[in-house]
């Protein structure tokens, strides 16, 4: 379990340091990296994925604080903690908490990578939804007869 709250805490300064410094140097404009493919434009993200339910922060930071507690919940009854699971679960915790904390301290979510045939985001989303995928592979390579709650049940 340590290893979900050290990639969490990597996660989280990684993004907080690269946020902090856009809001502080990147003007307005896009910044191409690579002209028309991938460009820092910094956004202000009022709403969820997407922008959807933009303008809606306080449901939103209900929401994410639920989830937050719901999720630790999970990560704490977790029998089986293999480094996958521990990985996946640090991955998507740092990267709510992250966005969690834009949202209460700034109102929004900073996005700011941009590859021009995508919604702008952010590094905690790309965590996000990365340890989504590895925490989706370790339960599907989950076998029931292996499932230990289970056996604990009866």
């Amino acid at each position: 379990m340590v290893l979900t709250f050290i990639v969490a805490a990597v996660v989280f300064l990684s993004d907080f340091i690269i946020k902090s410094q856009l809001n502080q140097y990147t003007p307005a404009d896009s910044y191409p990296v690579i002209k028309n493919i991938f460009h820092i434009t910094l956004v202000h993200n009022t709403g969820a994925a997407f922008g959807i339910f933009s303008g809606y922060t306080l449901p939103l930071v209900f929401i994410g604080l639920v989830f937050t507690f719901l999720f630790l919940f999970y990560v704490n009854k977790e029998i089986n903690k293999t480094s996958l699971f521990c990985l996946s679960c640090g991955l998507i915790l740092g990267g709510a908490l992250n966005n969690l904390y834009d949202r209460i301290s700034l109102g929004y979510v900073v996005d700011y990578l941009d590859f021009r045939i995508w919604p702008v985001f952010n590094l905690s989303d790309t965590c996000i939804s990365i340890g989504a995928v590895f925490l989706s592979y370790y339960l599907l390579k989950q076998k029931p007869s292996d499932d230990k709650r289970t056996k604990n049940r009866n």
